[in-house]
């Protein structure tokens, strides 16, 4: 029993490995359409500083944040999610702050970022250079103030699952919201398996023809071929819907 259970991981292991060069070549051979599809703004492409943070728990969180300094971590990536390697460390708060008022929450954590892990904050020994993507964000309840980030490796060779933000754009000649009509919108993030150097900032819907009754689903969205939607194709993005309730009341 014991060694049909490792031969299935075995098989199961080089499965996701096949799949994840062959996704990989795809893009590399497709890399000359990128001028097609939305890139991340370079004004935004900071480097977050970083030092070690020994320990772990809720009272060295709390330290650190009385300081001005974010508890984080940063894992490999293993499965495009999940990872192990774990190394703690504390990042600046008010730098995570400034990017994610600057960017959006779900923006921030569709961006691929340079991470310097240092002995001091700029200045100190560097430990640890690395490509990283933001996967978790805590935010305060209350104040919406950062109270943890959870970073991922992402070196070129990486496929990684990434929520991109959807950007809605057509709606001035959209001929169902120029008849009145509203738009439903029922998604804001998509998930798609991304190699790490093709996750795009945010995905364009264009509503420019879409009408009364209509809707545009997953698999009408236009990416590059390299990512994989990893939800099913057949999900609603958003609907042209009837007039509200109180749209209607106002014309009685």
């Amino acid at each position: 029993m014991a060694l049909l259970i490792h031969r299935a991981l075995s098989n199961r292991t080089l499965h996701l490995r096949f799949f994840s060069q062959a996704a990989l070549a795809l893009a590399l051979d497709q890399s000359s359409s990128l001028d097609a599809f939305p890139r991340p703004d370079p004004k935004y492409a900071e480097t977050i500083l970083a030092v070690p943070r020994p320990t772990s728990g809720k009272n060295i969180a709390a330290k650190e944040r009385k300081v001005g300094r974010l508890p984080s971590i940063v894992f490999e990536q293993e499965d495009g999610q999940h990872g192990g390697n774990k190394r703690l460390i504390s990042v600046q708060t008010n730098q995570i702050r400034k990017l994610v008022k600057h960017l959006g929450q779900s923006f921030f954590l569709s961006r691929v970022f340079d991470l310097e892990v240092r002995s001091d904050f700029g200045t100190g020994d560097l430990i640890e250079k690395v490509r990283v993507l933001p996967r978790k964000l805590h935010l305060h309840a209350g104040t919406d103030a950062p109270l943890n980030v959870t970073f991922i490796r992402a070196p070129s060779n990486a496929l990684l699952k990434v929520d991109i933000p959807l950007v809605f754009r057509g709606e001035d000649v959209c001929p169902g919201l120029r008849k009145g009509l509203y738009l439903n919108t029922i998604k804001r993030t998509v998930k798609f398996l991304c190699p790490a150097d093709l996750i795009p900032p945010y995905i364009d819907v264009d509503l420019s023809e879409l009408d009364g009754g209509q809707k545009l689903v997953m698999g009408d969205l236009k990416v590059h071929p390299a990512l994989k939607l990893i939800q099913s194709k057949d999900e609603p993005v958003c609907k042209i819907m009837g007039a509200r309730v109180s749209d209607q009341q106002k014309k009685k």
